[in-house]
């Protein structure tokens, strides 16, 4: 059996009493980092034996895992905090214990993304896109997807990469919430240039979950007019608007570019693949 178990994302009084009795009960806890997790074993006296499972080795010890969970053994999997499984290590285990039909039982709890929500009061339908890319394409097609979005958009940020998304944002509103369950939790709210000013010559610490809220941007459903929209907002080029448009459109590549070439040759579209 394979437990999928919450682990506090600050506060270690969040932990369910299921949580830790899950924890005690298994014969081997899979952590993202020992470490971090000696801290709550210790907590509550869990004497379980860890094991190190993170991005650099989950490939190389799914085949051993996936062999004792066939032989009937107990293991738990637990991030260093939150609710395992979403942006973190053991999602490819999961989906391979899914496929063998191997059983699994979650045992919820915190998770940063919820608790985010909950504070910023969601009344919509929200997207989640996970971490926020480095690479500069790839987040200007996030933020692409976060401004047409028409509900809430959610986003991991890391420390080292908060400034630079806050320099790619137009002038728009934008929620931080970071140090959630803990002393100093808080919320901020503000354009990204007031962001980028609070944060100014300060040692950015811990991750954060950016909420953007729906319809930051409305879109025209006429191809040629969004193409060029999306290449001199956010400095594309016109294959890469294409793609983009033809998906907030829902419509196919041929047909956004058959619009284009018909609309003229200083749309500067190029074939789609």
């Amino acid at each position: 059996m394979l437990y999928i178990v919450s682990t506090p994302i600050g506060n270690l009084k969040d932990i369910s009493f299921r949580a830790v009795e899950t924890l005690k009960k298994c014969d081997l806890v899979l952590a993202e980092d020992t470490r971090t997790s000696q801290y709550l074993f210790q907590a509550f006296e869990i004497q379980t034996p860890m094991k190190s499972f993170h991005s650099f080795n989950e490939r190389k010890r799914e085949n051993e895992i996936l062999k004792d969970l066939r032989s009937g053994k107990h293991i738990a999997l637990i991030s260093d905090a939150g609710t395992p499984g979403i942006c973190d290590p053991g999602a490819e285990l999961i989906e391979k214990c899914r496929l063998e039909g191997l059983p699994m039982q979650v045992v919820p709890g915190p998770s940063a993304l919820i608790a985010a929500l909950s504070l910023y009061g969601l009344k919509e339908s929200f997207q989640f896109l996970g971490f926020l890319e480095k690479k500069e394409g790839e987040l200007k097609k996030q933020i692409i997807d976060m401004l047409y979005y028409p509900g809430t958009s959610v986003a991991y940020v890391s420390p080292h990469n908060l400034l630079r998304v806050l320099s790619f944002l137009p002038d728009i509103e934008v929620y931080l919430a970071r140090e959630l369950t803990k002393l100093h939790e808080e919320m901020l709210k503000g354009s990204p240039q007031k962001l980028l000013e609070h944060f100014e010559n300060k040692k950015i610490l811990g991750e954060f979950v950016m909420i953007v809220p729906g319809n930051q941007k409305e879109f025209t459903q006429e191809p040629h007019t969004l193409v060029q929209e999306l290449q001199e907002t956010f400095g594309i080029d016109s294959k890469e608007a294409l793609v983009i448009a033809a998906r907030l459109l829902n419509r196919p590549k041929r047909e956004i570019y058959d619009n284009l070439h018909r609309s003229g040759p200083e749309s500067g579209s190029h074939s789609p693949d």
